[in-house]
This record gives C-alpha cells, sequence and structure tokens, in this order.
C-alpha cells in the first residue's frame, strides 16, 4: 500500500510526518524515538535510521543495542522495501510488541507506531528522528535549548520549537492563535508568551465559552455606572485592565457571532466603547487567542467572521496533544509528583507502560490528575498499576493478552491484577495460529460514517474497529477528518 501524501504544512515548517514515507536516504531520517525504559540512561534518546536494514537486539553489533537480558541477541529487524518501513520479530524468545499486541508477522509500521522490545517502549516516526536526539526522557539536552527563557513548556524537541517560536513572536505587535486540543497548555504558552513579551501591562483571561453571552460584552469593554439596571458602579472591561498588556481569549471559537463583530470594531480602532459611555476610550492590548476549534472551517460554515479570523491569526502555534509527544510523559510525570509534594516518589514499569499505552484525551491535564490522585494513594515510595485510574487500567487488561500465552508463575501479583507484562517480559508471544490477521484500514467514508454514529466518540469508534483510540486517531489524520465535525 502506498502511503498517502500530502502538502499541508505542519507547525513545525516541514511537510507533515503522518503522511510521509521516508526511506533511508531523506534529509530527515525516520527512525525510534525512546518513551521508556527502566534503564534509560544507557539509551539514545532517539534512533535515526541510516540504511534500509534495522537490527534490534541486545548483541553490541546490532543497529539499535537494547541492553537487557529480556531481548535476544536479535530480537526484531527493520527493514524498508522503498515505500514503507516494515517490522518483523526475528523468532526472538520474549517477542516484539507494536501497540500492546505481539507481532505475529510482518508489521507495516506507521507514523508513531509504539514498539517495546523487551523492558524497552519506542515510537516510530516517520521523519525527524534525527531531531529528537539531543533531548532525554528525563528532560537533559545534549547542548542548549532552542528556548532561552520560556520553561514553563515542559518536554522534549517539540515543545522546545514551540518555546523559541514564542520567544521570536513575544516582542512585536504580532495577534496570536494558539490551536490545540483541550489540555495541551494553551493558556500556559498564552502566559509564557506575555511574560516575555516585555509587556509592562497585564495579562487579563476570560473563558468565551464559559460566559453567557449576554454578559460577554460588558465582561470585554465594561460599563458605566446606570447602564443598566443593577450598573451601580463604573466597571472597567478586560480591555482597559490589560492596557499596555495582554488580553486572552480562550475557546474564541465559541464567542457569538454579535461579540465577534464589536470585538473586530475594537481591533481595528484600539478603543472600546464601555456599554453607558459617552466617548471610546484608548486601549493598547496584544490579542492571544486559544482554541480547540478549527477556525478555518468555522469560517466556511459561517460560524465564525472571516475578518475576524484575519486579524487575530496573525500567527498561528499549534500545541501537539499528548499522544503525539509521549517522549515528554516520563519527564511530566516526574514534575507533577514534584508539584504535588511527593518528589521521592519513583514509578514501577508497569505503571510507566500503562501511562505509555494510554492515549491521554485531555492531554496533560488528564496527566497531571492521574498522577496527583496515584501520589495521594501511594503506599511506599514506587507508584504502581494498583494506583492506576479505572480508565486506564481497564484498558491495560487487554494488554499483551490477545491471543497470548502468558509463562505459568512468572507474574507478580500486581502484574495478575492488571494483566500487564512485568518488567523482565515474561509474556510469551502468542503462536502464529492463534491470532488472526490485522484488520484492513477503514476507508475515508467508512471511518466518517462510525463517527457520524458515535457522535465524534473515538473510543466507541475504536470498538466497532477492534482497534485502539490511538490508531483511530492515525487514520483520522491520515483522511484530514476532525473530530470536532462530529461532536454536538
Amino acid at each position: 500500500m502506498t502511503r498517502q501524501r500530502t502538502g499541508t504544512s505542519s507547525s513545525y515548517g516541514t511537510t507533515d510526518p503522518a503522511f510521509v514515507g521516508g526511506g533511508p536516504e531523506s534529509a530527515s531520517k525516520p527512525g525510534l524515538v525512546l518513551l521508556y525504559a527502566r534503564n534509560f540512561e544507557q539509551f539514545l534518546p532517539a534512533y535515526a535510521f541510516h540504511k534500509p536494514t534495522v537490527v534490534i537486539g541486545r548483541d553490541s553489533t546490532a543497529d539499535i543495542c537494547v541492553p537487557e537480558q529480556a531481548v535476544s541477541r536479535q530480537h526484531a529487524r527493520i527493514v524498508f522495501d522503498g515505500v514503507r518501513w516494515v517490522l518483523t520479530d526475528l523468532g526472538s524468545r520474549n517477542g516484539t510488541m507494536v501497540d500492546g499486541a505481539f507481532v505475529t508477522h510482518d508489521v507495516e509500521l506507521e507514523h508513531l507506531h509504539e514498539i517495546r522490545v523487551g523492558d524497552a517502549l519506542f515510537k516510530f516516526v516517520a521523519t525527524g528522528a534525527d531531531r529528537f536526539a539531543a533531548y532525554h526522557i528525563d528532560g537533559r539536552v545534549l547542548g542548549e535549548r532552542r528556548a532561552k527563557t520560556i520553561t514553563a513548556l515542559v518536554g522534549g524537541y517539540q515543545m522546545d520549537l514551540i518555546g523559541a517560536e514564542l520567544e521570536r513572536i513575544a516582542p512585536t505587535q504580532l495577534s496570536c492563535v494558539l490551536m490545540g486540543e483541550t489540555g495541551t497548555g494553551k493558556e500556559v504558552a498564552a502566559r509564557e508568551l506575555h511574560r516575555v513579551s516585555g509587556r509592562r501591562g497585564s495579562m487579563q483571561a476570560i473563558n468565551c465559552a464559559a460566559i453567557p453571552h449576554n454578559l460577554l460584552e460588558s465582561e470585554l469593554f465594561g460599563y458605566r455606572r446606570g447602564a443598566f439596571s443593577g450598573a451601580d458602579r463604573d466597571k472597567p472591561g478586560l480591555f482597559k485592565l490589560a492596557d499596555g498588556g495582554t488580553l486572552f481569549l480562550d475557546e474564541i471559537g465559541d464567542m457569538p457571532l454579535e461579540a465577534q463583530a464589536k470585538l473586530l470594531r475594537v481591533l481595528q480602532s484600539r478603543e472600546v466603547f464601555p456599554l453607558g459611555a459617552t466617548a471610546p476610550e484608548q486601549v493598547d492590548v496584544r490579542i492571544v487567542c486559544a482554541t480547540h476549534r478549527d477556525l478555518q472551517q468555522f469560517v466556511k460554515e459561517g460560524k465564525f467572521r472571516g475578518d475576524l479570523f484575519a486579524r487575530v491569526s496573525e500567527h498561528l502555534v499549534k500545541l501537539p496533544p499528548l499522544r503525539e509527544r509521549k517522549e515528554d510523559v516520563y519527564q511530566l510525570a516526574r514534575l507533577f509528583c514534584r508539584r504535588h509534594g511527593s518528589p521521592r516518589l519513583t514509578f514501577s514499569f508497569s505503571f510507566m507502560v500503562a501511562l505509555l499505552h494510554h492515549d491521554w484525551p485531555f492531554n496533560v491535564r488528564e496527566l497531571e490528575s492521574c498522577i496527583k490522585r496515584a501520589a495521594a494513594l501511594a503506599e511506599g515510595d514506587v507508584i504502581d498499576v494498583a494506583q492506576l485510574p479505572e480508565t486506564i487500567a481497564s484498558l491495560m487488561r487487554d494488554y499483551g493478552a490477545r491471543g497470548a500465552a502468558t509463562a505459568p508463575g512468572s507474574m507478580t501479583t500486581s502484574d495478575r491484577e492488571s494483566r500487564m507484562p512485568p518488567a523482565s517480559g515474561v509474556l510469551s508471544p502468542p503462536p502464529p495460529a492463534a491470532v488472526s490477521s490485522r484488520r484492513p484500514a477503514p476507508t475515508e467514508a467508512e471511518l466518517r460514517d462510525l463517527l457520524l454514529r458515535h457522535r465524534g466518540n473515538i473510543a466507541a469508534v475504536g470498538r466497532d474497529l477492534g482497534k485502539e483510540r490511538m490508531q483511530v486517531h492515525r487514520w483520522m489524520k491520515r483522511y484530514g477528518i476532525s473530530v470536532e465535525e462530529y461532536r454536538d
């Protein structure tokens, strides 16, 4: 199957890697990025593919050496056939896994496929593996970070690039739209953008989806005493409070059209007219917006003014969902332990496997809640699978068990409870006869029909297709489908 290609630019200035198949001769290499290993200090952060055949194994001569006893000397092979990268298990004693399922036949690797070899977890990237090479999963960087002053965007290569981009535009007057799913850190990015901007005024924020439509105008522009019943005093609006600073409009995609028209007028004239006032007031405000909506699609549908979009989107920054930057999960989890008063806690291997197998539909915010809860419930110094929330624990009950046979007497108590593989690769690969062939990818029409039927519920679509949510997200990205099109 030939991988679909597109000319769409990604937020990192290259062709979107989800649609590009690159061989070893590519300028930006495909490869594996380390997500976690118990002895991760002995690994490189990333392994770019420089030749068409790559062998993974314990042997020091392997192209990717995994230094642990659970790995066979020559464990797995990844080969470029001219169009795609294909992974084959080489008869290893503990098996190779892709997205939580044992490999029993050749598997075509797709961008962000998660690969487990022994107790090491990687993700496959179709391009750009070399760019991850300086960023360790614990936050250490070989050399200097690109972002010098923005520090609150925690993560490796992807977040460092975004931080550096925000630093470049911070001193300018450019309006900025921060795009990303719920919980990806849009408000954190906005506050960092204001902090390093040098603007002397304050940053004011409003959630356009949380304020009733009839109150939004008075919140933004203020009012004068007597402007309406109950207005017993003057109230400055957020525009006036942010004078000389930054106004952060969160979820601007949910702003009603009437308020959009008035916002546009303020941005064009740089003056506000409070309710009940007889004269306008000059303001110097930089606008930073955030949305999880597809504003360009909203413009086409008449739900968002095109002239306002052109005014506020002088610069666009896309924050990636956590499922696309799982190499940051360990660093973020350590940060949240420190933030919530448990800096000495560590994580069991099975707990980390669970965190990396989950696709985090609510992103960093959901991960923080998970770690905060786990730290509060931990018994002793190690957070284990018993502290997982039920949503993740239930997902892990089928991990590695799709037709797999477990070696008798080789699982710990916590492993039996969660049915997750323990730290030494004791799950045996399933016999080939017990596993059916992989279900082919749905067509775009089939996937859209399922999304419509389930109103954008990715988990429900995955159940119908017999696939994890991560795979559904990959197919959606391949076809250019936004889940917001199907949610009420």
